[in-house]
């Protein structure tokens, strides 16, 4: 079974990221702790035996933490989030993967365990989903290409899991679970966490 991660990273640039961290933080703090996010995640990633596809959102930087002999560098897709995610599942499953996963740059808490646990659910499982407290997802993941659940979902609201299971059962498929974990997207979820 060839397993695929994909990350979607924004590129670190100041005034660009985690802008609801930033209304109450600033800038510079946000883009400091979107830093350390970024460095969890890639230490997450580096724990998990899967093709590693590195997308940007801006541009691929040949320069980062992100070594090329372990992550392949590419920009998203244009769109929004449903159509970015849909565009990088699809290149995936075309070129081999039988399974794919996809993360992006929040979780503190992911770790190559969980997403292990990930793929292996997909043996039994047509899809994965990691949820987040606020009725998001930090990973979905599926074992045969279906754009369906990227579909017409109002993305950041706490709808985005619920509609997603929706469409998964209406196509008749199954779905398992990881563990709960806290995604940052605010100044009280980054204090929760206590990780500096």
């Amino acid at each position: 079974m060839k397993n695929t991660l994909l990350i979607f990273i924004r590129n670190p640039q100041l005034g660009k990221v985690k802008t609801r961290l930033a209304r109450t933080l600033g800038d510079e703090e946000a883009l400091r702790i979107y830093q350390i996010l970024l460095e969890k995640t890639r230490l997450a990633a580096l724990g998990c035996a899967a093709a590693r596809w590195l997308l940007y959102s801006d541009f691929v930087d040949e320069q980062d933490a992100w070594l090329p002999e372990y992550f392949q560098k590419q920009t998203q897709s244009p769109g929004d989030l449903g159509e970015r995610m849909e565009a990088a599942f699809k290149k995936a499953f075309e070129a081999g993967a039988s399974k794919v996963a996809i993360i992006g740059s929040d979780c503190p808490e992911l770790s190559g365990e969980v997403l292990e646990q990930a793929f292996a659910l997909l043996d039994s499982n047509d899809f994965v989903l990691g949820p987040v407290p606020d009725g998001g997802y930090y990973l979905i993941g599926m074992n045969t290409f279906d754009p369906t659940v990227f579909r017409d979902i109002e993305w950041s609201t706490e709808s985005v899991r619920e509609k997603t299971l929706e469409k998964i059962r209406a196509v008749g498929k199954t779905c398992a679970f990881l563990p709960l974990l806290t995604d940052v997207d605010t100044e009280e979820d980054w204090r929760g966490l206590q990780l500096g």
